[in-house]
């Protein structure tokens, strides 16, 4: 009876030993492990991805790189030109002479006070001219007021006396700027006149401000098929984004509040806003709560996102392996170092950029161990179920 308790006993042993083989890989966790991360132990199918670590260099380059917001792409500095007139504009033409008795001051005294007269207004029509008594058919369209004004003197000239041209736009239907979206007054307003430049600010200011705070506010401006979108807080404290507005821009304002996620070993796991216009990495992890004292491997805590090629290739990754115009990037910050501390107020975060934070080796080793106790338990209780079969059986061949 006891030999065969003995012997139940080594199974019990081998199915623990199999186990424990492959307890590293069943162990329970909110992430890959320290190891996985640094020796780029991958999936089939996962994206490649490259690991760099945050010193003061590679913190330099993040630091210095802005993206291009809207200076980066619309990068004409100068202000818009003159106001032009467009097809349905309509045009408000007055005409002098110096004396009674030409082609529009009658000759008689008194019949009519002044020495002017004023056309009727009238739209520039679909070939772009308007029409002026004795002077035709003048080109309006694409051209300033000046210019108009020139070309009906060269035309009455010889016949009106001394004649002088004043032209207006009487209603602007072109050369419109629109301001849609997240502002207290959508408003679709003619572009300021030579002299009077709008910038972005100045346009939204006509549309009566944004609704909502300024960090979770964001701006794109729209102009000729090319599209830029900055934050609102972007515009005051960059002001080379605040560029002019030109004729036929279109500005659309929208709220959208910057968010990153946290996952493992930090404080808190999940979605943050950043409830700012910017936050640094040192910011965003206490905003997630820190590190878990009994869980958390400080000289392991990883920033995921993806840098545009330039900034790849600066911080030395060989960016010809990759086709897409972003590459996978893994930061990883090392908080046992004091210094690392200070590193981490260098780094602006991003829309959409993760944190992880990787749980110590400790922590896996205890969670090893507890697997093993509960096998072990498990291999024990089916030892001492046996047992009891065994003698309740022997108990009944002895029974009388």
């Amino acid at each position: 009876m006891h030999f065969i308790a003995k012997t139940n006993v080594l199974k019990p042993a081998f199915l623990v030993a199999a186990l424990a083989l492959g307890a590293c890989s069943t162990n329970p966790g909110s992430g890959p492990l320290t190891d996985d991360v640094n020796n780029k132990i991958q999936t089939e199918n996962a994206p490649a991805y490259e690991l760099v670590p945050l010193n003061p260099a590679t913190v330099k380059i993040l630091h210095t790189h802005e993206p291009k917001g809207l200076a980066g792409v619309f990068t004409d500095r100068r202000p818009p030109a003159s106001i032009v007139f467009g097809i349905g504009d309509v045009v408000s033409v007055t005409i002098f002479e110096a004396a009674a008795g030409g082609l529009f001051i009658p000759a008689e005294a008194g019949v009519r006070p002044g020495n002017y007269v004023t056309i009727p207004d009238q739209s520039v029509d679909n070939d772009g001219f308007i029409t002026v008594p004795y002077a035709g058919q003048i080109k309006a369209a694409g051209r300033t007021a000046v210019e108009i004004q020139r070309s009906i003197i060269e035309k009455i000239g010889n016949r009106a006396i001394e004649p002088q041209a004043v032209v207006s736009m009487s209603s602007q239907r072109t050369q419109l700027i629109s301001v849609l979206g997240e502002v207290n007054s959508p408003a679709r307003y003619p572009a300021s006149a030579a002299g009077a430049k709008d910038k972005v600010l100045d346009a939204i200011t006509r549309a009566g401000g944004i609704k909502g705070q300024g960090f979770e506010t964001w701006v794109m401006l729209e102009r000729g098929g090319r599209r830029a979108t900055v934050p609102f807080e972007n515009l005051v404290m960059a002001p080379e984004n605040n560029v002019y507005v030109r004729p036929d821009d279109s500005i659309y304002v929208y709220r959208e509040q910057q968010k990153f996620m946290a996952f493992g070993g930090s404080g808190q796991s999940g979605e943050f806003n950043f409830d700012a216009w910017r936050i640094n990495l040192g910011e965003a992890v206490g905003k997630a709560g820190g590190l878990l004292d009994g869980q958390a491997d400080p000289s392991s805590v990883y920033l995921y996102r993806r840098e545009p090629r330039e900034v790849a290739a600066q911080l030395g990754i060989d960016v010809s392996k990759y086709t897409s115009e972003t590459i996978p990037v893994i930061f990883n910050v090392n908080l046992r170092d004091p210094g690392g501390f200070f590193l981490t107020t260098k780094v602006m975060m991003k829309n959409g950029d993760i944190i992880y934070v990787s749980n110590s080796r400790n922590v896996e080793t205890a969670k090893f161990l507890n697997f093993l106790r509960v096998i072990m338990a498990t291999g024990s209780d089916a030892v001492n179920l046996s047992n009891d079969a065994l003698i309740f059986r022997n108990n009944i061949k002895l029974a009388p």
